[in-house]
């Protein structure tokens, strides 16, 4: 039984007013309480057209039943210095998903190029087919809308170099669906963060931090130490370029690296000074 209360308001005033309760019992419904006539009783077949027992829904709560939201996706992160076994660690997850049934892809940026075009290959030469792509949000278009319905794993390697990393891991993983596994630097030559890696934290299921070995003593690298002079933050390379270090070597090497700079600029400045003109001498 469900008591409900009416007010009368056949006289404005407020002193008038006045509170009646009306008892609902199934299938009988009362009907309002209209001023200076008795409640009528109407059977549920009997309702006016404006009123309806069964719940209203609209257009997107119909969508939501027809069509129930596919079960979301997830983020893992794998991040350390170069030499780490980045890729391989994404490799090896990427083929345990394709072994276990799932439909896998693998994107990498077309700015590596280094071992390969259409692969991405580790640093012991492991090779697996990828995409090379500029962006990723063009990947889904690339593929083909039917092609992506059907994928379940999505791996990115290199994840540094694609600046829309962001809003595509978002929308693969939260409205897709997709597992995503990422592989990227943390960090550049000056252990500060590079591009948009990091960014991917607060959104992640996991967060892999890999090291590898200093290559000067042995001990955990953390870092990546440059052993070039150049100084803007995208310079691809291998081996010839970056060497994994721990703290102690990262610190001395940017010491040397530095004192080394200022050498090779002091000896570029005394190379560009013009030589002075001899003095002749005249003896009488």
């Amino acid at each position: 039984m469900l008591l409900v209360s009416f007010q009368n308001i056949s006289n404005p005033s407020p002193s008038s007013l006045q509170t009646s309760k009306i008892k609902l019992t199934p299938p009988l419904i009362h009907s309002l309480f209209i001023p200076n006539r008795k409640p009528r009783l109407f059977h549920n077949a009997s309702l006016p057209n404006n009123m309806s027992l069964k719940p209203t829904l609209n257009r997107t709560d119909r969508d939501l039943i027809a069509h129930p939201l596919r079960p979301s996706g997830e983020i893992h992160v794998i991040v350390g210095p170069m030499f780490a076994g980045k890729t391989t660690a994404l490799l090896r997850r990427i083929k345990s998903e394709g072994t276990n049934g799932r439909k896998v892809a693998m994107i990498k940026s077309s700015k590596d190029n280094r071992y390969a075009i259409d692969s991405v290959v580790t640093h012991d030469g492991t090779k697996y087919p990828c995409w090379a792509l500029p962006d990723l949000l063009s990947f889904k278009q690339k593929l083909g809308e039917e092609a992506y319905e059907k994928l379940d794993v999505i791996g990115i390697d290199e994840a540094q170099f694609f600046d829309d990393l962001y809003d595509f891991c978002c929308k693969a993983a939260d409205h897709d669906g997709k597992t995503v596994i990422v592989a990227g630097l943390d960090g550049d030559y000056l252990r500060r963060n590079f591009g948009p890696v990091l960014d991917l934290v607060p959104l992640a299921d996991t967060i892999t931090k890999l090291t590898a070995r200093c290559e000067l003593c042995g001990k955990r690298a953390h870092f990546t130490l440059r052993k070039t002079n150049e100084t803007k933050t995208e310079l691809i390379g291998g081996a010839d370029v970056y060497m994994p270090v721990c703290r102690q070597h990262y610190v001395n090497g940017q010491i040397v690296i530095k004192a080394a700079r200022n050498v090779i600029e002091e000896s570029h400045k005394f190379q560009s000074e013009p030589e002075p003109e001899p003095i002749s001498t005249i003896v009488t």
